[in-house]
């Protein structure tokens, strides 16, 4: 009888290990992206070269920074670029990237909207599913469909947008990943 309940006890003490390990979240690492702002980067993200940047992210202002895991299928971006609105415009600012991003895809399904305080910074926070579909006469592609988490910040006379994106059939996998990294993001 002893050694049943020493056993049983073990496999308690067992499972709660587990539990609390799977729970634990994901393992990342605070980086320092551009000047004042650090990020939790995912493990076994890398940092992607100028020239990666470029040929991923083709813009004339490129991203402060890019990470990628290791298929280079989801990215972790940060980006900046010059504003005239002020922290004070950030339910105006919701509502026009809200519709920017409708315009620029098919369909969007969004899964969560709204402005939140992350280390005592206000950011606007758009998450959704988008999908671009082919729509050409006869065309029988199926849609491009990725889960996206976008959030801005003003910071002075800058907006930073910190962007999140993976395929649409790992959301499952990456969506815990992106809430937790964009809850580490600090700006001075």
């Amino acid at each position: 009888m002893k050694t049943f309940l020493f056993s049983g006890r073990f496999a308690s003490l067992l499972l709660v290990v587990a539990l609390l390990t799977a729970f634990a979240g994901p393992k990342l690492t605070k980086t320092p992206v551009g000047k004042n702002i650090t990020i939790g980067v995912p493990a076994g993200f890398t940092p992607l070269p100028d020239d990666g940047i470029a040929a991923k992210y083709p813009a004339a202002r490129r991203p402060l920074a890019v990470f990628t895991n290791p298929s280079g299928r989801v990215d972790l971006s940060v980006a900046q670029k010059p504003t005239t609105f002020t922290d004070r415009d950030y339910g105006l600012l919701l509502k026009i990237y809200k519709s920017s991003i409708q315009n620029m895809y098919s369909k969007v399904e969004f899964l969560s909207e709204d402005i939140r305080t992350i280390n005592k910074r206000d950011f606007i926070a758009l998450e959704f599913v988008s999908s671009v579909a082919d729509n050409k006469r006869g065309s029988n592609l199926a849609p491009i469909r990725r889960y996206q988490f976008v959030q801005y910040a003003i910071q002075g006379d800058q907006l930073v947008v910190f962007t999140f994106n993976c395929p649409a059939e790992e959301q499952p996998q990456w969506r815990p990943t992106a809430q937790a990294l964009m809850q580490t993001i600090t700006m001075k």
